[in-house]
């Protein structure tokens, strides 16, 4: 089976395009072209979604990885990709700190 992005693991429709933008709007993690873009194998920041601020997890808008980090390590999206992508697994963006 092909890697899933967060917003087809997860069936949001926040993507560009998804069924749920026009009432939720369009989920950060599937715009994000900055550093580290695509990394995880993901597009965008769709393996990488608990880096990036503004994220929609558990019915509420998500802020910085510091403020959101317990949910993320318990998703089941996340140990998904953490384990699909075994050593090569990236937690962070590139520069990222945790606050």
């Amino acid at each position: 089976m092909a890697k899933q992005n967060c917003w087809e693991f997860k069936k949001c429709g926040r993507e560009p395009g998804g069924a749920k933008v026009n009432e939720l709007g369009v989920c950060p993690a599937a715009t994000y072209t900055g550093p580290g873009k695509d990394l995880n194998s993901g597009k965008n920041a769709g393996r990488i979604c608990w880096a990036i601020a503004g994220t929609f997890c558990g019915g509420t808008v998500q802020g910085e990885f510091a403020q959101k980090q317990v949910n993320c390590i318990v998703c089941d999206f996340y140990k998904v990709v953490r384990n699909e992508e075994g050593p090569n697994f990236k937690m962070l963006l590139p520069g990222q700190k945790v606050k």
